[in-house]
């Protein structure tokens, strides 16, 4: 196995093996003091894997992908600013900063080609897909003739 492969004793699976799980997560607690960590799906099929991150409330702008060699840290960060109106009309403002974010690393297997992996952000949910090599693909059974 692997040095820099981590694995979860909590999900034992195959994906976990392959991809590995450092949680490297950098979280801000939004002032709640409980960190908040984005649920995270991986996916394998036939052609390649799939990571799905749950990070609604943010944009694709938020988000920062890097490919190190084999490790894929998956990044994102949010700062925003309230502003407030007394009962009285009148008007003050309160600027409460809120800083949150996270990071993700996942190591990948030698199986993927990592020249050719995209990533897209929609309806609250990023989804980075990584193809696997066409030398690494599950093929069907064939039929070998037998010559004579």
């Amino acid at each position: 196995m692997n040095p820099l492969m981590r694995t979860n004793n909590h999900l034992p699976s195959l994906i976990e093996n392959f991809f590995g799980r450092d949680m490297n997560d950098l979280f801000n607690t939004n002032g709640s003091g409980v960190a908040s960590v984005p649920a995270v799906n991986v996916l394998e099929h036939q052609d390649g894997f799939r990571i799905e991150v749950a990070a609604p409330g943010l944009k694709k702008e938020d988000f920062k992908l890097n490919l190190n060699h084999n490790n894929l840290t998956i990044s994102g960060s949010q700062e925003t600013q309230k502003e407030d109106q007394d009962k009285n009309n009148e008007r003050y403002t309160r600027r409460e900063f809120s800083y949150s974010s996270f990071q993700r690393t996942f190591t990948l297997p030698t199986s993927v080609d990592a020249e050719n992996i995209q990533a897209a952000y929609t309806d609250g949910v990023l989804k980075i897909n990584i193809p696997k090599r066409e030398e690494a693909k599950i093929k069907p059974p064939r039929q070998i003739e037998i010559g004579g």
